[in-house]
């Protein structure tokens, strides 16, 4: 039989799909079980199904591995995972780890691992790809690399104290803000904090825009107050408010005094208001123009990459000034509507005069009605004047509606949640269901409204 070698840094995020060719979820890790005399033994997989839910799939459910994807018989366990004692995560523990060669030349670091095909529905840790540490110049300030065996390497650390979080970022790199958030919350915490440390500051951003606020304030308490500025300040305002709103009263005064002023201004009149009224939900950079502007001008704003689909859905229009609070509020012109005018067309005379924009203390509840009602994806903000002070979007409702915790792989019920899992074999059929085929897809991460 010939030897199918798989890498596992290749593996993660590949789609898994049944036998009828529905897609089921993608690879996230791989799990092995250390054996004394032998390389580690392949046990199954960690999938993403829809819903951000993280499950096992034993590799006795695999039918085959290759070509980008991975074919199982469409049958899993949609109980959470759930890392044993005896099991380790490749991606999450051993890619980046710190190793010793047993052939007395030095140490190196794990940049992949090889999976091999042994057996039917057998499988274990073949090859590893490893760099030895730069011992003179070279080529972009690397190492050499080689293939070893597992039998050539000694770990220095099972715990995956010693795993390079640069490594863990690597691998991670192509992931949508949602998932890679999704990915650190399944790390214990000390690992999630030693990872989100080494993220760029745009990317950390994101990624904590889309993680609990709980998540979020224990990482800003590991950043110095420059980069907790930094941070925060990249972030939309409105998460960036919901941030801030939970630290301590002293250091949200010291970050928000280092953030840059327009941003600060932003945050701190989102403090103001009641985090449950559509003053506190609100995104507080719409965009504005004046009722003179034509629609091809409204058009060329809303096609900006960086700017949210929700926040593209409509343009405000105002009397100036046309930085919030604005002069007075005017009316909204959808994108949709534009469409069906000629570019030279004044927004001002293609007005949407039948969506009643809200005041900024309006309840929650009140404008998850309005929005409901009308269809709409955005709605305006105004103060007592009038004068237009943000948009709330239909993610900005979601967020308050949804669980606190609902951004975790564990936030959803599961009646056996406090069971052990059954053991993990390929004739266990207990607790087992087809899952969903077809889903659509999660929410994309928000943009840049700036």
């Amino acid at each position: 039989m010939s030897t199918t070698r798989i890498f596992v840094a290749r593996l993660a995020g590949c789609a898994v799909f049944d036998r009828q060719g529905d897609r089921i979820g993608r690879v996230r890790d791989v799990v092995v079980v250390y054996r004394r005399s032998a390389s580690p033994r392949v046990v199954g997989m960690v999938i993403e199904i829809p819903g951000r839910r993280r499950v096992f799939l034993s590799i006795g459910r695999v039918v085959s591995i290759g070509a980008g994807q991975v074919i199982t018989t469409g049958l899993i366990s949609v109980r959470r995972f759930e890392q044993r004692a005896s099991e380790v995560r490749v991606v999450a523990e051993i890619l980046g780890r710190r190793v010793s060669l047993t052939d007395g030349s030095g140490e190196a670091t794990v940049e992949d691992v090889a999976i091999e095909q042994v057996g039917p529905a057998e499988w274990e840790v073949g090859q590893v790809f490893v760099r030895r540490p730069r011992t003179g110049p070279a080529p972009f300030g690397r190492g050499a690399t080689a293939f070893v065996k597992w039998g050539d390497i000694r770990e220095q650390d099972r715990g995956g104290r010693s795993q390079s979080a640069a490594q863990l970022i690597q691998s991670t790199a192509d992931l949508p803000a949602a998932d890679l958030a999704s990915t650190l919350l399944d790390l214990p915490e000390q690992r999630m904090l030693e990872v989100a440390d080494e993220l760029t500051d745009e990317r950390l951003a994101d990624v904590l825009e889309e993680m609990p606020e709980e998540s979020g304030v224990k990482i800003l308490a590991r950043l110095g107050d420059d980069r907790a500025a930094d941070v925060l300040e990249t972030m939309q305002p409105d998460d960036a408010a919901d941030l801030i709103a939970k630290l301590p009263d002293a250091r949200s005064e010291a970050l928000l005094d280092l953030m840059e002023s327009e941003e600060a201004d932003d945050v701190r009149m989102l403090l103001a208001y009641d985090p449950d009224t559509a003053g506190g939900m609100m995104t507080p950079d719409p965009i504005i123009l004046s009722a003179d502007a034509t629609v091809a001008e409204g058009l060329a704003l809303i096609r900006r990459h960086e700017l949210a689909p929700a926040l593209g859905a409509a343009v405000c229009v105002t009397q100036p000034p046309y930085e919030p609070p604005t002069g007075r509020f005017l009316g909204i012109v959808h994108f949709q509507r534009m469409l069906r005018y000629p570019p030279h067309e004044r927004l001002g005379s293609i007005l949407d005069t039948q969506t009643e924009p809200v005041r900024a203390t309006a309840s929650a509840a009140e404008v998850s009605r309005i929005l409901a009602t009308y269809n709409l994806v955005q709605v305006p903000v105004v103060d007592e004047n009038h004068r237009l002070v943000g948009v709330v979007t239909v993610d900005d409702v979601l967020d308050r509606l949804l669980p606190d915790d609902w951004r975790s792989t564990d936030a959803e019920d599961d009646d056996d949640a406090d069971e052990r899992p059954a053991p993990r074999v390929s004739t266990d059929t207990s607790a087992v269901t087809t899952v969903p085929q077809r889903v659509p897809s999660r929410r994309s991460p928000r943009g840049r409204a700036r």
